[in-house]
């Protein structure tokens, strides 16, 4: 009985045979073919494989027939080709976002695209252990209640956690939730990606504006059905503009900012503001540009970080906050 109802199956275990066995470099003859159906309790003919090969092509498998001292089959065309796959997988190991138990079920899965024997080498080139990653395993939940939110256009409740010093404690150091462990009540637009940690950009009532929290900073989150949170509206809000604009993703007042750059850091401009950004000559040396940013301690941070390659041209009170920053470094050092 088993036998019959597996021979109804035939056409499907061939095809995760092709898929899993098969690739350009590894190909299957007819005679391995039918040991491998053999495996699954079905058995065959060569002559009726031809017609079952067939089958798979007219459905849209790429099975190519190659002839050399023995004629073999392999899938050629694949959703993903190998070097993609890597790519996807080196940037889920590399992510900090994720843990590590995550981070190996997801490479794994990714792996199960791949032919057997790619899996393989992809295993031999992926490393996740020894990386700096995320311990909340409660990050994925909040993303899926975040994405819901999002869609059915309702808002979030959650509590926001920060790290603090405490000497009496193991590690030297505790979790300590913000506003005494009371809940944030908040409307999420938009879930952004920056500088390898997961943001909930929503509607914060107390700050009456956009703020962006941390997801793996949230924990007992939950949507709120029948919530009287107000919602601003938004209708041209666009992600990628908005994540471009506030530059390393902490809240603070949106500012016009000039600044004059080295010609050096060209590259450097690009890649944060992308390669719409206008530029204008400054000098033979440097050039200008005039960007809407988050003012920041981030902000600032970054500039001082190149030295004297980016001067803030305006406005005047950036200059002010920055040079007061910079005073404020120098007279720790002075008194040394």
């Amino acid at each position: 009985m088993a036998m019959v109802k597996n021979q109804k199956l035939k056409l499907l275990y061939l095809m995760k045979i092709f898929l899993e066995k098969t690739d350009d470099e590894h190909m299957l003859t007819i005679p391995q073919l039918i040991e491998e159906l053999k495996g699954y309790g079905v058995s065959v003919e060569r002559k009726s494989l031809y017609g079952d090969i067939e089958a798979l092509r007219s459905f849209g498998l790429d099975i190519v027939r190659c002839k050399s001292k023995t004629t073999g089959y392999f899938v050629a065309g694949r959703a993903f080709e190998l070097p993609e796959l890597k790519i996807l997988a080196d940037a889920v190991a590399s992510s900090r976002f994720l843990t590590e138990k995550k981070s190996a079920q997801l490479i794994g899965k990714i792996e199960s695209l791949a032919s057997e024997p790619q899996s393989k080498s992809l295993q031999r080139q992926i490393y996740v252990r020894g990386r700096v990653k995320n311990q909340n395993e409660k990050i994925y939940y909040n993303v899926d209640t975040i994405n819901q939110a999002i869609a059915q256009k309702k808002p979030v409740s959650f509590r926001y956690f920060e790290y603090c010093i405490d000497w009496q404690h193991a590690r030297h150091w505790k979790k300590r939730y913000r506003r005494n462990g009371q809940k944030y009540r908040a409307f999420p637009y938009a879930l952004l990606w920056d500088s390898e940690n997961y943001y909930m950009t929503a509607y914060y009532e107390k700050y009456g504006g956009l703020s962006n929290f941390r997801v793996d900073k949230m924990d007992r989150m939950e949507i709120i059905e029948n919530g009287d949170c107000e919602r601003l509206d938004l209708p041209l809000f666009d992600a990628a503009e908005y994540s471009k604009e506030i530059f390393g993703m902490h809240s603070g007042k949106e500012e016009d900012v000039t600044l004059r750059v080295d010609n050096s850091l060209i590259g450097v401009v690009l890649d944060r503001f992308g390669e719409e950004t206008e530029i204008s000559r400054a000098s033979g040396s440097s050039f200008f540009i005039r960007v809407k940013v988050i003012v920041s301690p981030i902000l600032l941070s970054r500039i001082f970080e190149f030295g004297g390659r980016v001067e803030i041209v305006e406005p005047k009170s950036l200059i002010e906050e920055y040079s007061r920053l910079v005073e404020e470094s120098l007279s720790r050092y002075r008194q040394v």
